[in-house]
């Protein structure tokens, strides 16, 4: 698995909160291949100089800005950081704090000072589910890679027994044996079943639960298998290919097409249900009603577009204000629902209904501040 840095919502609720006029966010490329690391390293450098030189222009007292600059260079030097890294840095930093995120998807590098940090990236991270697994298994081959997020395959040994493959020898003795093994088409599902057994018992000690499981079996398998799986989830789509003939190419395009495929049914039948509880009127994506639903805690779910920039904050009686120039009204919108409790979940516009940046289903109607 790409390591990932997710913050509790106890963590991120402290962060949305946070307000320092010397408060840098440094979101920038980062890669899991050792052999990068120095160059991520230059580029972070790099980075943090460019934040000192905007520092510098600012009134911000100077022992503000030695501290907030101080505290990112640390970063440099922390090599329990540097051991593991993911496709992304978003970094963090104020006079008295410092926080380092290491995030499994791509970010625009950029350097942003203002008032409080750039956290977008992060609210992204926790709902980031471009990972899966595949198994290849057939008679001569039982193989586990995993997805990455960028379309790379990590292969995971599965530790199976060294005589595994007797699981399918038949005895040649006439039957003189005292345990003869099944023969037929009837006798042979018990063999695959124990095989498929074994194999799977490996499976689930690695991948994680909740993780996709994709499969890649052969005709006599698939089922055996499946009826031994414990697996959650374990997907109903299968690649169509012999797991033998399969490339790695071809195996993570067909993957990468079945894991589409599930998230397009899944947002569908999110819409649909959206659809039916607006017509209740215990949904909407009005941003006005949306700002008055997360200050009464009416929100249980909210959806909202990770490329939205929307200016403005939610005021005592739930109307949308105007601000200072960093204000964010989905990170303002995002810390309410989480203070009551509700779900967020960051997505690409297209899955959200109108148009608009929020998706939110309530808990009760509320009425929109005049």
């Amino acid at each position: 698995m790409l390591t990932v840095d997710i913050p509790e919502d106890g963590q991120l609720l402290d962060l949305l909160a946070h307000r320092h006029p010397a408060s840098v966010t440094i979101a920038i490329g980062s890669s899991p291949k050792p052999t990068d690391h120095e160059r991520v390293r230059i580029a972070l450098r790099d980075a943090i100089d460019e934040a000192a030189e905007r520092l510098a222009q600012t009134d911000i007292p100077k022992d503000e800005q030695k501290a907030v600059i101080s505290h990112l260079r640390a970063a440099l030097d922390d090599d329990a950081f540097w051991e593991h890294q993911s496709q992304s840095i978003l970094l963090l930093a104020a006079p008295d704090r410092r926080e380092a995120f290491r995030l499994p998807f791509d970010v625009e590098d950029r350097v942003t000072i203002g008032s409080r940090f750039a956290l977008r990236a992060l609210l992204r991270a926790p709902h980031h589910h471009h990972c899966a697994f595949v198994l290849q298994l057939s008679k001569r081959k039982a193989r586990l890679t995993e997805l990455l997020a960028d379309g790379r395959l990590v292969e995971h040994p599965l530790v199976l027994p060294d005589d595994i493959e007797l699981t399918f020898a038949h005895a040649e003795n006439a039957g003189q044996a005292d345990r003869d093994r099944a023969r037929g088409s009837d006798g042979d599902q018990s063999e695959r079943e124990r095989y498929c057994k074994i194999v799977q018992d490996e499976v689930v000690r690695i991948v994680p639960r909740g993780t996709p499981l994709i499969l890649a079996t052969s005709e006599d398998l698939s089922a055996a298998y499946r009826s031994r799986s414990t697996h959650d989830p374990l997907l109903d789509a299968a690649i169509p290919a012999h797991p033998d003939s399969l490339d790695d190419n071809r195996l993570v395009e067909e993957a990468c097409t079945i894991l589409e495929e599930r998230k397009k049914a899944a947002t569908e039948t999110w819409k649909e249900h959206f659809g039916e509880l607006r017509s209740q009127g215990l949904a909407t994506s009005r941003v006005s009603e949306v700002a008055a639903a997360a200050a009464a805690a009416a929100i249980s779910e909210l959806r909202f577009d990770v490329a939205a920039d929307v200016p403005g904050k939610i005021d005592e009686f739930g109307r949308v204000v105007a601000d200072s120039d960093d204000s964010a009204l989905v990170e303002d919108v995002v810390a309410h629902v989480l203070q009551s409790g509700g779900q967020v979940r960051a997505v690409r516009r297209e899955e959200l209904t109108d148009g608009g940046p929020f998706a939110a289903v309530l808990r009760f109607a509320v009425p929109t501040p005049a």
